[in-house]
């Protein structure tokens, strides 16, 4: 090869390598079917008057639902979509204020089953 610079080549125009394409990965978000489960949990608890507002977050590799009892406070509770857990510990989790893991799982369902209250008796 000779030992000319790309500028004292002939027409001195560079090169062009091109790569092979590699398709982006779509980004993380809820599905029409989680967001129903997720949304129907919210509006029982709004008819209550314990949550107020939500936001939706996605990061291109989780997705977040965050639940605030204000809208100018931290989330309550948070509701992430990571499929890189899906394996080990389960896609979704349920994380409270402080990052505490309430619940995790491979179901939906079974990890929004944390919001439900259940009955107690009260002897008087």
């Amino acid at each position: 090869m000779d030992d000319l610079s790309e500028a004292q080549r002939p027409g001195g125009a560079a090169e062009i390598i091109s790569l092979p394409h590699r398709p982006q990965p779509m980004p993380v978000m809820f599905d029409r079917r989680e967001l129903d489960k997720i949304l129907q949990i919210y509006a029982r608890m709004v008819g209550a008057g314990e949550w107020r507002d939500y936001a939706i977050d996605s990061f291109g590799d989780h997705s977040v639902f965050s639940i605030y009892r204000r809208h100018s406070e931290h989330p309550l509770y948070r509701v992430e979509k990571n499929p890189k857990l899906a394996r080990k510990q389960g896609a979704f989790s349920v994380m409270s204020a402080n990052g505490v893991v309430l619940k995790r799982g491979h179901d939906l369902a079974s990890v929004l089953a944390v919001f439900n209250k259940s009955l107690k008796l009260i002897d008087s």
